[in-house]
C-alpha cells in the first residue's frame, strides 16, 4: 500500500500510525482506571488521539490518487506497512507504565506539533493546529499524575521507576529521522528534527527527576519502527483490531 505513494503520502501515514496504535493502546483501560474520574479522562485521551489518527488518514487518502480511505488505510496493511515509533506499541503492564509511555510520547509530540502548525502544507498545517492543544492537555494531564504516583508512596515510586527502566530504551527513535522526514523537512513541510535534539530530552528529564524518579543510566536506542521493523506486540494489537474488517470487509468506522 505504501509503495510508489511517495514521500508525503508516508509522512501521513507515521503521523497517523503513531495516533492508531497509541489511542488503541489507551483503549484497553477504558473501565480498568484506577478511579473513574481518570478511567473517563484517559478515555478521552484515546478519543482525542484516535481523531487524529482519523485526520492524517483521511488527508493520505486524499493526496493518494486512489480508493483508498481511512479504513483500508488502517485495517489492510500488515505490520511491516506500519510507521509508527516502537514506543506506542509497548503494551500496558500498569497504570504508572501507560503513564510514562504517555508522559514521554506526549513530551515529543506537544512542542512538535507547535511546529508543524507552520507547515508550509496548508491541511498538515491545518490538523496540526487542531491537534495541538488536545495534545498540551494531555501532556498536563500526564505530568500531574507522573507528580502523584512516583511522589505518592514508596510503591507508586517503584512502580513508575520499573516502567521507566523498561521504556527508556524506546525514548529517543521519534527523533530519528526517517527518510520520508528528512525529505519532508527539505520542503519545510515537516518539522527539522534537528532543531529539538537539544530541548526536547530536557524537558522529559526534568519531568522525571522532579518526580523523583531517576534516569536509567544505559539506553540501547531501540529503534526500527519508522522502516516498518517492529516488536511482536504490533502483531498482537493488529491482530484485534483489524479482524473485523479483514473478517467482514467493506465495513467503516
Amino acid at each position: 500500500m505504501l509503495e510508489g505513494k511517495g514521500p508525503l503520502f508516508e509522512y501521513l501515514i507515521y503521523l497517523g500510525d503513531n495516533s492508531l496504535i497509541l489511542s488503541h493502546r489507551l483503549s484497553e483501560w477504558c473501565g480498568h482506571g484506577p478511579v473513574l474520574e481518570q478511567d473517563i479522562a484517559l478515555t478521552n485521551i484515546a478519543l482525542d488521539i484516535l481523531g487524529q489518527a482519523r485526520q492524517w488518514y483521511q488527508l493520505a487518502a486524499t493526496i493518494s490518487g486512489t480508493d483508498l480511505d481511512e479504513d483500508k488505510i488502517a485495517y489492510l496493511r500488515d505490520s511491516n506497512e506500519f510507521r509508527n515509533i516502537l514506543l506506542v506499541e509497548q503494551p500496558n503492564t500498569s497504570w504508572g507504565h501507560m503513564l510514562i509511555r504517555q508522559f514521554i510520547y506526549s513530551s515529543y509530540i506537544t512542542p512538535y506539533l507547535d511546529k508543524l502548525r507552520g507547515s508550509s502544507h496548508a491541511e498538515i498545517a491545518a490538523i496540526a493546529a487542531r491537534s495541538y492543544p488536545e495534545s498540551t492537555y494531555h501532556l498536563r494531564w500526564c505530568k500531574d499524575w507522573l507528580l502523584r504516583l512516583a511522589k505518592g508512596t514508596e510503591d507508586g515510586q517503584a512502580i513508575m521507576q520499573s516502567a521507566l527502566d523498561h521504556l527508556w530504551d524506546y525514548q529517543s527513535e521519534f527523533l530519528k529521522a526517517g527518510e520520508f522526514e528528512a525529505t519532508m523537512a527539505a520542503q519545510a513541510i515537516a518539522p527539522d528534527l534537528q532543531d529539538f535534539t537539544p530541548s526536547v530530552p530536557a524537558e522529559i528529564i526534568t519531568g522525571l527527576t522532579e518526580a523523583g524518579l531517576t534516569i536509567p543510566a544505559q539506553n540501547r536506542n531501540l529503534s526500527g519502527g519508522k522502516k516498518g521493523v517492529h516488536t511482536e506486540h504490533l502483531g498482537y494489537i493488529l491482530a484485534e483490531m483489524q479482524f473485523l474488517q479483514r473478517a467482514y470487509p467493506g465495513l467503516e468506522w
